[in-house]
Protein backbone atom coordinates (compact mmCIF):
# COMPACT_ATOMS: atom_id res chain seq x y z
CA UNK A 1 0.00 0.00 0.00
CA UNK A 2 1.29 3.47 -0.84
CA UNK A 3 1.78 6.31 1.55
CA UNK A 4 -1.33 8.44 1.00
CA UNK A 5 -2.37 8.10 4.63
CA UNK A 6 1.03 9.29 5.70
CA UNK A 7 0.81 12.34 3.49
CA UNK A 8 -2.48 13.16 5.15
CA UNK A 9 -0.92 12.75 8.56
CA UNK A 10 2.13 14.84 7.70
CA UNK A 11 0.03 17.75 6.53
CA UNK A 12 -2.49 17.52 9.36
CA UNK A 13 -0.16 17.43 12.35
CA UNK A 14 3.07 19.22 11.55
CA UNK A 15 4.89 20.38 14.68
CA UNK A 16 6.31 23.87 14.70
CA UNK A 17 10.08 24.20 14.65
CA UNK A 18 11.65 23.77 18.06
CA UNK A 19 8.57 22.22 19.60
CA UNK A 20 9.07 18.98 21.53
CA UNK A 21 5.82 17.04 21.85
CA UNK A 22 7.03 14.84 24.70
CA UNK A 23 8.69 17.25 27.10
CA UNK A 24 5.65 17.20 29.38
CA UNK A 25 4.29 14.11 31.02
CA UNK A 26 0.76 15.42 30.90
CA UNK A 27 -1.49 16.93 28.26
CA UNK A 28 -4.30 19.13 29.42
CA UNK A 29 -7.72 19.08 27.77
CA UNK A 30 -10.34 21.42 29.13
CA UNK A 31 -12.95 20.41 26.54
CA UNK A 32 -16.33 19.33 27.79
CA UNK A 33 -17.59 15.81 27.23
CA UNK A 34 -20.29 13.45 28.34
CA UNK A 35 -19.80 11.54 31.57
CA UNK A 36 -19.94 7.77 31.41
CA UNK A 37 -21.58 6.01 34.33
CA UNK A 38 -19.88 2.84 35.45
CA UNK A 39 -22.41 0.66 37.24
CA UNK A 40 -22.22 -2.33 39.56
CA UNK A 41 -20.03 -5.29 38.87
CA UNK A 42 -21.12 -7.60 36.07
CA UNK A 43 -22.27 -11.19 36.19
CA UNK A 44 -20.83 -14.18 34.41
CA UNK A 45 -20.82 -17.90 33.95
CA UNK A 46 -18.72 -20.51 32.21
CA UNK A 47 -15.76 -21.35 30.08
CA UNK A 48 -13.29 -19.05 28.39
CA UNK A 49 -13.72 -18.74 24.64
CA UNK A 50 -10.60 -20.12 23.02
CA UNK A 51 -8.60 -17.78 20.79
CA UNK A 52 -4.84 -17.58 20.31
CA UNK A 53 -3.38 -15.09 22.73
CA UNK A 54 0.06 -14.40 24.10
CA UNK A 55 1.20 -11.87 26.68
CA UNK A 56 2.12 -8.59 25.07
CA UNK A 57 5.81 -7.85 25.39
CA UNK A 58 7.40 -4.44 24.86
CA UNK A 59 9.33 -4.20 21.60
CA UNK A 60 13.11 -4.12 21.91
CA UNK A 61 14.18 -3.81 18.28
CA UNK A 62 15.40 -0.47 16.95
CA UNK A 63 16.82 0.52 13.58
CA UNK A 64 20.18 2.26 13.65
CA UNK A 65 19.00 4.95 11.22
CA UNK A 66 16.02 5.62 13.48
CA UNK A 67 18.18 6.32 16.51
CA UNK A 68 17.32 10.00 16.55
CA UNK A 69 13.64 9.29 16.05
CA UNK A 70 13.09 6.66 18.69
CA UNK A 71 9.55 6.75 20.01
CA UNK A 72 6.75 4.39 20.93
CA UNK A 73 2.99 3.93 20.60
CA UNK A 74 0.67 1.90 22.81
CA UNK A 75 -2.66 0.67 21.50
CA UNK A 76 -5.38 1.55 23.89
CA UNK A 77 -6.49 5.00 22.87
CA UNK A 78 -5.74 6.24 19.39
CA UNK A 79 -4.33 9.69 20.08
CA UNK A 80 -4.01 12.83 18.07
CA UNK A 81 -0.62 13.89 19.46
CA UNK A 82 1.27 16.13 17.00
CA UNK A 83 4.66 14.45 16.85
CA UNK A 84 5.51 14.99 13.19
CA UNK A 85 8.03 17.57 12.26
CA UNK A 86 7.66 20.80 10.31
CA UNK A 87 10.54 22.41 8.40
CA UNK A 88 13.41 22.32 10.88
CA UNK A 89 17.08 22.67 10.03
CA UNK A 90 17.62 19.34 11.73
CA UNK A 91 15.10 16.69 12.71
CA UNK A 92 16.75 15.61 15.94
CA UNK A 93 15.78 18.53 18.22
CA UNK A 94 12.13 17.89 17.49
CA UNK A 95 11.78 14.21 18.24
CA UNK A 96 12.92 12.78 21.59
CA UNK A 97 15.26 9.81 21.82
CA UNK A 98 12.63 7.47 23.20
CA UNK A 99 10.43 4.62 22.23
CA UNK A 100 6.77 5.21 22.80
CA UNK A 101 3.66 3.18 23.53
CA UNK A 102 0.53 4.50 21.87
CA UNK A 103 -2.90 2.97 22.13
CA UNK A 104 -6.04 2.97 20.04
CA UNK A 105 -9.41 2.55 21.75
CA UNK A 106 -13.04 3.68 21.82
CA UNK A 107 -12.87 6.91 23.82
CA UNK A 108 -16.20 6.52 25.58
CA UNK A 109 -19.60 4.89 25.24
CA UNK A 110 -20.97 5.42 21.75
CA UNK A 111 -24.69 5.80 21.20
CA UNK A 112 -24.62 2.81 18.90
CA UNK A 113 -24.55 0.24 21.70
CA UNK A 114 -23.03 -1.08 24.90
CA UNK A 115 -20.32 -3.01 23.11
CA UNK A 116 -18.36 -2.82 19.89
CA UNK A 117 -17.23 -5.47 17.43
CA UNK A 118 -13.60 -4.94 16.43
CA UNK A 119 -13.01 -4.95 12.66
CA UNK A 120 -10.39 -3.84 10.16
CA UNK A 121 -7.28 -5.56 11.51
CA UNK A 122 -6.57 -7.33 8.21
CA UNK A 123 -6.55 -4.05 6.30
CA UNK A 124 -4.41 -2.42 9.00
CA UNK A 125 -1.88 -5.24 8.60
CA UNK A 126 -1.79 -4.80 4.84
CA UNK A 127 -1.23 -1.09 5.30
CA UNK A 128 1.68 -1.51 7.72
CA UNK A 129 3.31 -4.11 5.47
CA UNK A 130 3.25 -1.83 2.47
CA UNK A 131 4.01 1.40 4.26
CA UNK A 132 6.56 3.48 2.35
CA UNK A 133 7.09 6.77 0.54
CA UNK A 134 7.91 6.53 -3.16
CA UNK A 135 9.78 9.07 -5.23
CA UNK A 136 6.65 10.99 -6.22
CA UNK A 137 5.63 11.28 -2.57
CA UNK A 138 9.01 12.72 -1.61
CA UNK A 139 8.95 15.16 -4.53
CA UNK A 140 5.51 16.40 -3.52
CA UNK A 141 6.56 16.91 0.09
CA UNK A 142 9.70 18.70 -1.08
CA UNK A 143 7.60 21.03 -3.26
CA UNK A 144 5.78 22.26 -0.16
CA UNK A 145 9.02 23.84 1.10
CA UNK A 146 8.26 23.03 4.72
CA UNK A 147 10.32 19.87 5.35
CA UNK A 148 14.09 19.60 5.78
CA UNK A 149 16.07 17.41 3.39
CA UNK A 150 17.30 15.05 6.10
CA UNK A 151 13.69 14.44 7.10
CA UNK A 152 12.73 13.72 3.48
CA UNK A 153 15.73 11.42 3.20
CA UNK A 154 14.48 9.57 6.29
CA UNK A 155 11.06 9.18 4.71
CA UNK A 156 12.53 7.88 1.45
CA UNK A 157 13.80 4.75 3.21
CA UNK A 158 10.99 4.53 5.73
CA UNK A 159 9.82 1.10 6.90
CA UNK A 160 7.91 0.22 10.04
CA UNK A 161 10.23 -1.57 12.47
CA UNK A 162 8.20 -1.60 15.67
CA UNK A 163 5.80 -3.95 17.44
CA UNK A 164 2.03 -3.98 17.20
CA UNK A 165 -0.38 -5.86 19.44
CA UNK A 166 -4.09 -6.02 18.72
CA UNK A 167 -7.31 -7.65 19.79
CA UNK A 168 -8.31 -10.16 17.08
CA UNK A 169 -11.06 -9.22 14.65
CA UNK A 170 -14.52 -10.35 15.67
CA UNK A 171 -13.85 -9.85 19.37
CA UNK A 172 -16.40 -7.99 21.46
CA UNK A 173 -14.74 -4.91 22.97
CA UNK A 174 -15.83 -2.12 25.27
CA UNK A 175 -15.09 1.60 25.78
CA UNK A 176 -11.58 2.64 26.87
CA UNK A 177 -9.97 -0.68 25.95
CA UNK A 178 -6.86 -0.85 23.77
CA UNK A 179 -7.96 -2.24 20.43
CA UNK A 180 -4.43 -1.88 19.11
CA UNK A 181 -1.10 -1.07 20.75
CA UNK A 182 1.89 0.24 18.84
CA UNK A 183 5.38 0.10 20.33
CA UNK A 184 7.81 1.84 18.00
CA UNK A 185 10.07 4.83 17.48
CA UNK A 186 7.82 7.80 18.03
CA UNK A 187 8.09 8.96 14.42
CA UNK A 188 6.83 5.61 13.18
CA UNK A 189 4.16 5.41 15.83
CA UNK A 190 2.82 8.82 14.91
CA UNK A 191 2.88 8.26 11.16
CA UNK A 192 0.52 5.30 11.34
CA UNK A 193 -2.11 7.09 13.43
CA UNK A 194 -4.44 8.34 10.72
CA UNK A 195 -4.46 5.10 8.78
CA UNK A 196 -5.13 2.93 11.82
CA UNK A 197 -7.92 5.21 12.97
CA UNK A 198 -9.74 5.41 9.66
CA UNK A 199 -9.50 1.67 8.98
CA UNK A 200 -10.46 0.38 12.41
CA UNK A 201 -12.99 3.09 13.27
CA UNK A 202 -14.97 2.61 10.07
CA UNK A 203 -15.18 -1.16 10.02
CA UNK A 204 -15.81 -1.41 13.76
CA UNK A 205 -18.65 1.09 13.40
CA UNK A 206 -20.37 -0.81 10.57
CA UNK A 207 -19.88 -4.18 12.26
CA UNK A 208 -21.38 -2.90 15.52
CA UNK A 209 -24.40 -1.44 13.72
CA UNK A 210 -24.84 -4.68 11.77
CA UNK A 211 -24.76 -6.82 14.89
CA UNK A 212 -27.63 -4.83 16.34
CA UNK A 213 -29.64 -5.33 13.15
CA UNK A 214 -28.87 -9.05 13.08
CA UNK A 215 -29.84 -9.32 16.75
CA UNK A 216 -33.17 -7.60 16.07
CA UNK A 217 -33.87 -10.06 13.23
CA UNK A 218 -33.90 -12.91 15.79
CA UNK A 219 -32.41 -15.58 13.56
CA UNK A 220 -33.81 -14.41 10.21
CA UNK A 221 -31.28 -13.88 7.46
CA UNK A 222 -30.02 -10.32 6.99
CA UNK A 223 -28.54 -9.32 3.63
CA UNK A 224 -26.25 -6.29 3.23
CA UNK A 225 -27.73 -4.07 0.48
CA UNK A 226 -25.92 -0.78 1.09
CA UNK A 227 -23.34 -0.13 -1.64
CA UNK A 228 -25.32 2.54 -3.51
CA UNK A 229 -25.73 4.58 -0.33
CA UNK A 230 -22.23 4.15 1.11
CA UNK A 231 -19.82 7.05 1.40
CA UNK A 232 -17.75 5.89 -1.54
CA UNK A 233 -16.77 2.59 -3.10
CA UNK A 234 -14.17 1.67 -0.46
CA UNK A 235 -16.61 2.36 2.36
CA UNK A 236 -19.18 0.19 0.60
CA UNK A 237 -16.80 -2.72 0.04
CA UNK A 238 -15.02 -2.73 3.39
CA UNK A 239 -18.26 -1.90 5.17
CA UNK A 240 -19.80 -4.98 3.55
CA UNK A 241 -16.84 -7.02 4.81
CA UNK A 242 -17.48 -5.77 8.33
CA UNK A 243 -21.20 -6.53 7.97
CA UNK A 244 -20.46 -10.10 6.93
CA UNK A 245 -18.26 -10.64 9.98
CA UNK A 246 -21.06 -9.28 12.17
CA UNK A 247 -23.55 -11.85 10.94
CA UNK A 248 -25.02 -10.99 7.53
CA UNK A 249 -25.74 -14.04 5.38
CA UNK A 250 -24.71 -12.32 2.17
CA UNK A 251 -23.96 -9.04 0.44
CA UNK A 252 -25.11 -7.49 -2.82
CA UNK A 253 -21.54 -6.17 -3.29
CA UNK A 254 -20.01 -8.60 -5.77
CA UNK A 255 -16.54 -7.07 -5.43
CA UNK A 256 -16.67 -7.75 -1.69
CA UNK A 257 -17.62 -11.34 -2.48
CA UNK A 258 -14.65 -11.70 -4.79
CA UNK A 259 -12.13 -10.03 -2.50
CA UNK A 260 -13.10 -11.78 0.72
CA UNK A 261 -14.77 -15.01 -0.44
CA UNK A 262 -18.15 -14.25 1.13
CA UNK A 263 -21.65 -15.13 -0.20
CA UNK A 264 -23.22 -12.69 -2.63
CA UNK A 265 -27.01 -12.38 -2.71
CA UNK A 266 -29.61 -10.11 -4.20
CA UNK A 267 -32.85 -9.81 -6.18
CA UNK A 268 -33.92 -7.83 -9.21
CA UNK A 269 -34.83 -4.14 -9.34
CA UNK A 270 -38.10 -2.39 -10.22
CA UNK A 271 -36.49 -1.46 -13.52
CA UNK A 272 -36.46 -5.15 -14.44
CA UNK A 273 -40.23 -5.30 -14.14
CA UNK A 274 -40.74 -1.99 -15.92
CA UNK A 275 -38.55 -3.01 -18.89
CA UNK A 276 -41.04 -5.74 -19.86
CA UNK A 277 -44.49 -5.34 -21.40
CA UNK A 278 -46.08 -6.50 -18.16
CA UNK A 279 -45.26 -7.74 -14.68
CA UNK A 280 -46.13 -11.40 -15.34
CA UNK A 281 -43.78 -11.61 -18.31
CA UNK A 282 -41.00 -10.09 -16.23
CA UNK A 283 -41.57 -12.64 -13.45
CA UNK A 284 -41.62 -15.57 -15.89
CA UNK A 285 -38.40 -14.45 -17.54
CA UNK A 286 -36.63 -14.02 -14.19
CA UNK A 287 -37.82 -17.45 -13.04
CA UNK A 288 -36.34 -19.05 -16.17
CA UNK A 289 -33.00 -17.33 -15.56
CA UNK A 290 -32.81 -18.00 -11.79
CA UNK A 291 -35.06 -20.96 -10.94
CA UNK A 292 -33.05 -21.84 -7.81
CA UNK A 293 -33.01 -18.28 -6.46
CA UNK A 294 -36.37 -16.90 -7.50
CA UNK A 295 -37.25 -13.98 -5.23
CA UNK A 296 -39.76 -11.76 -7.04
CA UNK A 297 -40.19 -8.06 -6.27
CA UNK A 298 -43.96 -7.59 -5.99
CA UNK A 299 -44.55 -3.87 -5.30
CA UNK A 300 -43.80 -2.27 -8.67
CA UNK A 301 -47.48 -1.70 -9.47
CA UNK A 302 -49.92 -3.11 -6.90
CA UNK A 303 -48.64 -5.50 -4.26
CA UNK A 304 -51.89 -7.27 -3.34
CA UNK A 305 -53.82 -7.07 -6.62
CA UNK A 306 -50.99 -7.66 -9.07
CA UNK A 307 -47.58 -8.46 -7.61
CA UNK A 308 -48.38 -11.35 -5.27
CA UNK A 309 -51.01 -12.97 -7.57
CA UNK A 310 -48.55 -12.90 -10.49
CA UNK A 311 -45.78 -14.34 -8.32
CA UNK A 312 -48.08 -17.16 -7.21
CA UNK A 313 -48.97 -17.87 -10.86
CA UNK A 314 -45.26 -18.20 -11.72
CA UNK A 315 -44.58 -20.46 -8.72
CA UNK A 316 -47.44 -22.73 -9.84
CA UNK A 317 -46.05 -22.87 -13.39
CA UNK A 318 -42.62 -23.79 -12.03
CA UNK A 319 -44.06 -26.57 -9.88
CA UNK A 320 -46.16 -27.94 -12.77
CA UNK A 321 -43.05 -27.94 -14.96
CA UNK A 322 -41.22 -30.03 -12.37
CA UNK A 323 -38.79 -27.24 -11.42
CA UNK A 324 -37.72 -27.67 -7.77
CA UNK A 325 -38.70 -24.72 -5.64
CA UNK A 326 -35.50 -24.72 -3.60
CA UNK A 327 -35.31 -21.03 -2.77
CA UNK A 328 -38.20 -18.86 -3.84
CA UNK A 329 -40.49 -16.16 -2.55
CA UNK A 330 -41.31 -12.47 -2.73
CA UNK A 331 -39.76 -9.16 -1.72
CA UNK A 332 -41.63 -6.16 -0.34
CA UNK A 333 -39.93 -2.80 -0.79
CA UNK A 334 -42.62 -0.28 0.12
CA UNK A 335 -45.89 0.22 1.95
CA UNK A 336 -46.97 -1.01 5.36
CA UNK A 337 -44.62 -3.96 5.69
CA UNK A 338 -46.41 -5.47 8.69
CA UNK A 339 -49.84 -5.41 7.02
CA UNK A 340 -48.62 -6.45 3.56
CA UNK A 341 -46.48 -9.31 4.88
CA UNK A 342 -49.40 -10.78 6.82
CA UNK A 343 -51.63 -10.53 3.77
CA UNK A 344 -48.93 -12.06 1.58
CA UNK A 345 -48.48 -14.96 3.98
CA UNK A 346 -52.19 -15.81 3.84
CA UNK A 347 -52.21 -15.67 0.04
CA UNK A 348 -49.08 -17.81 -0.33
CA UNK A 349 -50.28 -20.38 2.22
CA UNK A 350 -53.67 -20.63 0.53
CA UNK A 351 -51.98 -21.23 -2.81
CA UNK A 352 -49.89 -24.06 -1.41
CA UNK A 353 -46.60 -22.24 -0.87
CA UNK A 354 -46.18 -22.08 2.92
CA UNK A 355 -42.37 -22.21 2.69
CA UNK A 356 -42.05 -19.22 0.37
CA UNK A 357 -39.61 -16.58 1.59
CA UNK A 358 -41.12 -13.21 2.45
CA UNK A 359 -38.30 -10.72 2.21
CA UNK A 360 -38.44 -7.01 3.00
CA UNK A 361 -36.30 -3.96 2.38
CA UNK A 362 -37.05 -0.18 2.47
CA UNK A 363 -34.89 1.85 4.92
CA UNK A 364 -34.81 -0.82 7.60
CA UNK A 365 -32.81 -0.66 10.81
CA UNK A 366 -32.78 -2.56 14.09
CA UNK A 367 -35.59 -0.51 15.59
CA UNK A 368 -37.95 -0.93 12.63
CA UNK A 369 -37.19 -4.65 12.40
CA UNK A 370 -37.86 -5.04 16.11
CA UNK A 371 -41.12 -3.11 15.75
CA UNK A 372 -42.23 -5.25 12.80
CA UNK A 373 -41.52 -8.37 14.85
CA UNK A 374 -43.68 -7.02 17.67
CA UNK A 375 -46.46 -6.29 15.17
CA UNK A 376 -46.47 -9.89 14.00
CA UNK A 377 -45.01 -9.29 10.55
CA UNK A 378 -44.41 -12.55 8.69
CA UNK A 379 -41.15 -11.37 7.12
CA UNK A 380 -38.33 -13.91 7.45
CA UNK A 381 -35.60 -12.31 5.34
CA UNK A 382 -34.31 -8.76 5.54
CA UNK A 383 -32.37 -6.62 3.07
CA UNK A 384 -30.78 -3.69 4.88
CA UNK A 385 -28.90 -0.96 3.07
CA UNK A 386 -28.62 2.73 3.94
CA UNK A 387 -28.98 2.53 7.71
CA UNK A 388 -26.47 -0.33 7.92
CA UNK A 389 -23.69 0.78 5.59
CA UNK A 390 -23.71 4.34 6.94
CA UNK A 391 -24.61 3.54 10.58
CA UNK A 392 -27.01 6.40 9.98
CA UNK A 393 -28.07 7.12 13.57
CA UNK A 394 -24.46 7.04 14.86
CA UNK A 395 -22.28 7.77 11.83
CA UNK A 396 -18.90 7.95 13.55
CA UNK A 397 -16.90 5.73 15.87
CA UNK A 398 -15.01 7.44 18.68
CA UNK A 399 -11.69 5.67 18.45
CA UNK A 400 -8.75 7.80 19.61
CA UNK A 401 -4.97 7.38 19.60
CA UNK A 402 -3.13 8.24 22.81
CA UNK A 403 0.43 8.21 24.02
CA UNK A 404 0.60 5.94 27.07
CA UNK A 405 4.30 5.54 27.85
CA UNK A 406 7.83 6.29 26.70
CA UNK A 407 10.86 4.08 27.13
CA UNK A 408 13.78 5.26 29.21
CA UNK A 409 16.88 4.67 27.06
CA UNK A 410 19.07 4.19 30.10
CA UNK A 411 17.00 1.75 32.13
CA UNK A 412 14.86 0.24 29.38
CA UNK A 413 11.79 0.78 31.54
CA UNK A 414 8.58 2.31 30.27
CA UNK A 415 7.72 5.66 31.84
CA UNK A 416 3.92 6.02 32.12
CA UNK A 417 2.32 9.11 30.58
CA UNK A 418 -1.12 10.54 31.26
CA UNK A 419 -3.36 13.09 29.60
CA UNK A 420 -5.49 15.20 31.95
CA UNK A 421 -8.93 16.59 31.26
CA UNK A 422 -11.74 18.36 33.04
CA UNK A 423 -13.83 15.38 31.96
CA UNK A 424 -12.87 12.31 33.99
CA UNK A 425 -13.74 9.97 31.12
CA UNK A 426 -11.10 11.64 28.93
CA UNK A 427 -8.24 11.14 31.37
CA UNK A 428 -6.10 8.41 29.85
CA UNK A 429 -4.84 5.27 31.57
CA UNK A 430 -1.04 5.48 31.71
CA UNK A 431 1.63 2.88 31.08
CA UNK A 432 2.33 -0.12 28.88
CA UNK A 433 -0.84 -2.13 29.37
CA UNK A 434 -2.67 -5.26 28.37
CA UNK A 435 -6.23 -6.51 28.91
CA UNK A 436 -7.62 -9.65 30.49
CA UNK A 437 -11.18 -10.79 29.95
CA UNK A 438 -12.73 -12.47 32.98
CA UNK A 439 -15.41 -15.12 32.51
CA UNK A 440 -17.59 -16.91 35.00
CA UNK A 441 -16.30 -20.48 34.92
CA UNK A 442 -19.76 -22.01 35.13
CA UNK A 443 -21.47 -20.42 32.12
CA UNK A 444 -18.79 -18.68 30.07
CA UNK A 445 -20.41 -15.26 30.34
CA UNK A 446 -18.23 -12.17 30.67
CA UNK A 447 -17.90 -10.85 34.20
CA UNK A 448 -15.68 -7.89 33.38
CA UNK A 449 -12.55 -6.83 31.54
CA UNK A 450 -9.44 -5.93 33.52
CA UNK A 451 -6.87 -3.48 32.20
CA UNK A 452 -3.48 -3.96 33.83
CA UNK A 453 0.18 -3.21 33.31
CA UNK A 454 2.22 -5.61 31.20
CA UNK A 455 3.96 -8.07 33.50
CA UNK A 456 1.25 -8.27 36.17
CA UNK A 457 0.45 -11.86 37.14
CA UNK A 458 -2.90 -13.34 38.07
CA UNK A 459 -3.77 -16.80 39.41
CA UNK A 460 -7.34 -18.01 38.98
CA UNK A 461 -6.80 -20.27 41.99
CA UNK A 462 -6.73 -17.13 44.12
CA UNK A 463 -9.54 -14.68 44.81
CA UNK A 464 -9.69 -11.59 42.62
CA UNK A 465 -11.01 -8.22 43.75
CA UNK A 466 -12.54 -6.03 41.04
CA UNK A 467 -13.49 -2.43 41.71
CA UNK A 468 -14.92 0.49 39.77
CA UNK A 469 -11.99 2.81 38.91
CA UNK A 470 -14.19 5.89 39.36
CA UNK A 471 -16.54 4.83 42.16
CA UNK A 472 -14.06 2.69 44.03
CA UNK A 473 -16.49 1.59 46.75
CA UNK A 474 -18.23 -0.59 44.16
CA UNK A 475 -16.41 -3.90 44.42
CA UNK A 476 -16.82 -7.53 43.40
CA UNK A 477 -14.77 -10.31 45.00
CA UNK A 478 -14.42 -13.40 42.80
CA UNK A 479 -13.90 -16.64 44.67
CA UNK A 480 -10.89 -18.86 43.86
CA UNK A 481 -11.59 -21.21 40.96
CA UNK A 482 -14.86 -19.49 40.05
CA UNK A 483 -13.54 -17.60 37.05
CA UNK A 484 -11.23 -17.89 34.04
CA UNK A 485 -9.07 -15.22 32.37
CA UNK A 486 -7.96 -14.64 28.78
CA UNK A 487 -5.51 -12.04 27.55
CA UNK A 488 -7.01 -10.16 24.62
CA UNK A 489 -4.05 -8.45 22.95
CA UNK A 490 -2.00 -10.70 20.66
CA UNK A 491 1.24 -9.90 18.80
CA UNK A 492 0.69 -8.83 15.19
CA UNK A 493 4.07 -7.27 14.30
CA UNK A 494 7.35 -7.89 16.09
CA UNK A 495 10.43 -5.92 15.06
CA UNK A 496 8.58 -4.80 11.95
CA UNK A 497 7.74 -8.34 10.80
CA UNK A 498 4.16 -9.59 10.66
CA UNK A 499 3.71 -12.63 12.95
CA UNK A 500 -0.08 -12.87 12.67
CA UNK A 501 -2.15 -14.52 9.94
CA UNK A 502 -5.62 -13.06 9.46
CA UNK A 503 -8.37 -15.69 9.34
CA UNK A 504 -10.86 -15.80 6.48
CA UNK A 505 -13.90 -13.57 6.83
CA UNK A 506 -16.36 -16.41 7.31
CA UNK A 507 -14.09 -17.94 9.97
CA UNK A 508 -14.03 -14.58 11.74
CA UNK A 509 -17.84 -14.52 11.52
CA UNK A 510 -17.98 -17.87 13.32
CA UNK A 511 -15.60 -16.61 16.01
CA UNK A 512 -17.66 -13.42 16.33
CA UNK A 513 -20.80 -15.44 17.00
CA UNK A 514 -18.97 -17.32 19.75
CA UNK A 515 -17.87 -13.99 21.21
CA UNK A 516 -21.42 -12.62 21.20
CA UNK A 517 -22.59 -15.73 23.01
CA UNK A 518 -20.39 -14.73 25.96
CA UNK A 519 -22.53 -11.62 26.50
CA UNK A 520 -25.54 -11.64 28.77
CA UNK A 521 -28.83 -11.03 26.96
CA UNK A 522 -29.23 -7.88 29.03
CA UNK A 523 -26.10 -6.47 27.37
CA UNK A 524 -27.62 -7.01 23.92
CA UNK A 525 -30.74 -4.93 24.53
CA UNK A 526 -31.30 -2.27 21.88
CA UNK A 527 -32.38 0.23 24.53
CA UNK A 528 -30.66 0.73 27.91
CA UNK A 529 -28.33 -2.27 27.62
CA UNK A 530 -26.46 -3.51 30.67
CA UNK A 531 -22.91 -2.17 30.73
CA UNK A 532 -20.05 -4.65 30.82
CA UNK A 533 -17.54 -3.25 33.26
CA UNK A 534 -13.99 -2.37 32.34
CA UNK A 535 -11.89 -2.18 35.50
CA UNK A 536 -8.28 -1.33 36.30
CA UNK A 537 -5.89 -3.51 38.25
CA UNK A 538 -4.87 -2.13 41.61
CA UNK A 539 -1.30 -1.56 40.39
CA UNK A 540 -2.49 0.39 37.34
CA UNK A 541 -5.01 2.36 39.40
CA UNK A 542 -2.31 3.32 41.91
CA UNK A 543 0.02 4.38 39.08
CA UNK A 544 -2.70 6.58 37.64
CA UNK A 545 -3.50 8.17 41.00
CA UNK A 546 0.17 8.95 41.66
CA UNK A 547 0.45 10.73 38.33
CA UNK A 548 -2.74 12.66 38.95
CA UNK A 549 -1.59 13.67 42.43
CA UNK A 550 1.85 14.70 41.16
CA UNK A 551 0.37 17.20 38.74
CA UNK A 552 -2.07 18.64 41.23
CA UNK A 553 0.92 19.41 43.47
CA UNK A 554 2.64 21.48 40.80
Amino acid sequence: MKSSYFLLRLLRSGVQQGQNPLTDQVQRDDGAGQNHHHGPAGRGEGHAVEHPAQPAQPGKQRRVDDDRLDGYDDGKHLQKTPVLVQAPEDVSPLVPHVKAVKEGAPDEQDEIGAQTLLRGLEQAIEYIKGLHFDESDIEYLRSLNIFAEDFLEYLSTFRFTGDIYAIPEGTVVFPRESLIKVIAPIMQAQLVETALLTIINHQSLIATKTERIVHAAKGDGVMEFGLRRAQGADAGTYGARAAMIAGCIGTSNVLCGKMFDVPVKGTHAHSWIMSFPDELTAFRTYAKLYPSACILLVDTYDTLKSGIPNAIKVFKEMREAGIPLTFYGIRLDSGDLAYLSKKAKKMLDAAGFPDAVISASNDLDEYLIDSLKVQGATINSWGVGTNLITAKDCPSFGGVYKLAAVKDKTTGEFIPKIKLSENAEKITNPGNKTIYRIYDKENGKIIADLICLVGEKFDTNNSLLLFDPQETWKKTLLAPGSYTMRELLVPVFLNGECVYESPKVMDIQKYCKEELDTLWDESKRLVNPHTVHVDLSNELWQTKQKLLDSYHKK
